[in-house]
């Protein structure tokens, strides 16, 4: 049974900061890649960021927070963490992570995880 917790979530001003964190609990499996999604009211579930487990740990960006977003892992605990700045009231939204442990060849789709975690809320004020 695998388990994402997250945690992070809440309310900040436009142009502040704020640090999502996801532990996976995999306890059979290893993990090979997480990554992050959003999804706001009314709209569809949207890719964020993901990052490989594998040693160098390649990353991938959405086009709507590259540069702003950064996705980190901490391999031993199986956590991983995305480091939101210059947050925009558009970046509101529920954020999930979500786990890979088949090895999926593209993690800009929501297909290519086998578990996610309930979402935490992010609320951007203008």
């Amino acid at each position: 049974q695998v388990q994402l917790v997250e945690s992070g979530g809440g309310l900040v001003q436009a142009g502040g900061s704020l640090r999502l964190s996801c532990a996976a609990s995999a306890r059979t499996f290893g993990v090979i890649g997480m990554g992050w999604f959003r999804q706001a009211p009314g709209k569809e579930r949207e890719f964020v960021a993901a990052i490989r487990w594998s040693t160098g740990g390649s990353t991938y960006y959405g086009d709507t927070v590259k540069g702003r977003f950064t996705i980190s892992r901490e391999r031993a605990q199986n956590t991983v963490y995305l480091q939101m700045s210059s947050l925009k009231p558009e970046d509101t939204a529920v954020y999930y992570c979500a786990c890979d442990l088949r090895y999926s060849t593209n993690l800009r789709v929501a297909a290519a995880y086998d578990h996610w975690g309930q979402g935490t809320q992010v609320t951007v004020s203008s």
